[in-house]
């Protein structure tokens, strides 16, 4: 895969690869484009997927026993912390 532009493609620029977007992107594109709610964007990011993937027992929200992962942002949602495990990361 390579990325050109801002897209991904395969290599012989045959056809799409993925995305390149990344969460807080996502985030702040359903906040301002879709009309979502902060809250209601975060849950599509983290609690749906994680129900999806069957891994919701330790990711996804933010309760007792969970993994400490949290991502803290602004009303615009710019990072400014990253917390895996307990730990600051960034």
């Amino acid at each position: 895969m390579i990325v050109e532009d801002g897209v991904a493609k395969l290599p012989d620029r045959s056809a799409f690869a993925g995305s390149v977007a990344t969460a807080d992107r996502l985030v702040r594109t359903m906040v301002t484009m879709g009309g979502c709610s902060i809250p209601q964007a975060v849950k599509m990011i983290t609690e749906n997927p994680a129900k999806i993937m069957g891994i919701s027992d330790r990711k996804g929200s933010i309760a007792p026993g969970k993994d400490a992962d949290i991502v803290i942002f602004d009303d615009g949602v710019n990072i400014g912390r990253t917390i895996v495990n307990g730990n600051v990361i960034y």
